[in-house]
């Protein structure tokens, strides 16, 4: 993808409200991206910990799912998820957190992805996900 194409994932991730409210955005090196969520205080769950909601790590993966998607297959329709698993692993501190996806399989109507995000170290991930999502609605693929 070239360097458009990552401008062009940025600028879908702005045009999600919630990507936006979440302060996601993509960094492109070479073929592969990676997701950032900047902290910002309003992200935090646990003010004790403190620790990033359980909620905004979740939503994070998903869009991460969803920029790997967009990033690979294109197309001017979002993936939809049909479906999301979620493994917390640990805490999520009050810091930037970075996220990486891959397509395990793709098929005409349905791609399956495994996401992962992690802080300091990439080796060792604060939550992992894997979601099937919807690449075609059923209209558009009931007249072919």
């Amino acid at each position: 993808m070239s360097e458009k194409a990552a401008r062009d994932i940025n600028s879908l991730m702005q045009a999600i409200p919630y990507a936006r409210f979440l302060g996601i955005t993509v960094d492109q090196r070479g073929n592969e991206i990676t997701t950032v969520m900047h902290f910002s205080e309003r992200l935090i769950g646990n003010p004790v910990l403190p620790a990033l909601h359980g909620g905004t790590i979740g939503a994070f993966l998903e869009t991460t799912a969803i920029a790997q998607l967009a990033f690979e297959i294109g197309g001017d329709a979002l993936p939809k998820p049909i479906g999301l698993t979620i493994d917390y692993l640990r805490s999520g501190r009050p810091v930037d957190t970075y996220g990486r996806a891959v397509i395990a399989k793709q098929g005409r109507r349905v791609a399956t992805v495994h996401a992962e995000a992690w802080q300091d170290d990439r080796s060792r991930p604060i939550a992992a996900a894997h979601g099937h999502f919807l690449l075609k609605a059923a209209e558009e693929t009931a007249g072919s």
